[in-house]
């Protein structure tokens, strides 16, 4: 998967995160953890576009740690949802499943560039 595709798929996450919001009933609990979850969960993808413009190899691994961060809150969230069962459930599942791919995405995509580093270093 190339950059291109990873912040199309991103951003697809963040439109959809914030209509599962849109779409929580209006009670004091959803509207707090709605708010928690439609700040993480669009910030996967702001980060991530702009690590992808960074300037320097140690700024791209520090933005992509922060969408790592992002994507860990977010499934939290997502888990909060499920335990008080609020939210359609298909789009609640939908939206953990593509969380967690995410987060995995990110973790390998940090690790690697930190050994890059790290091998550079070497060098």
């Amino acid at each position: 998967m190339d950059k291109t595709e990873l912040e199309r798929r991103t951003k697809e996450f963040a439109i959809r995160i914030a209509r599962f919001v849109d779409s929580l009933p209006n009670k004091k609990s959803t509207n707090a953890i709605g708010y928690q979850l439609v700040k993480s969960g669009t910030s996967i993808g702001a980060n991530y576009r702009e690590a992808n413009r960074t300037e320097s190899h140690d700024d791209f691994i520090h933005k992509i740690g922060i969408v790592e961060k992002e994507a860990g809150e977010t499934q939290y969230w997502l888990e909060i949802c499920e335990g008080i069962h609020t939210g359609e459930t298909n789009e609640r599942n939908w939206l953990s499943k593509e969380c967690s791919e995410l987060l995995a995405i990110f973790t390998t995509i940090g690790k690697t560039a930190k050994q890059r580093r790290r091998d550079k270093g070497k060098g």
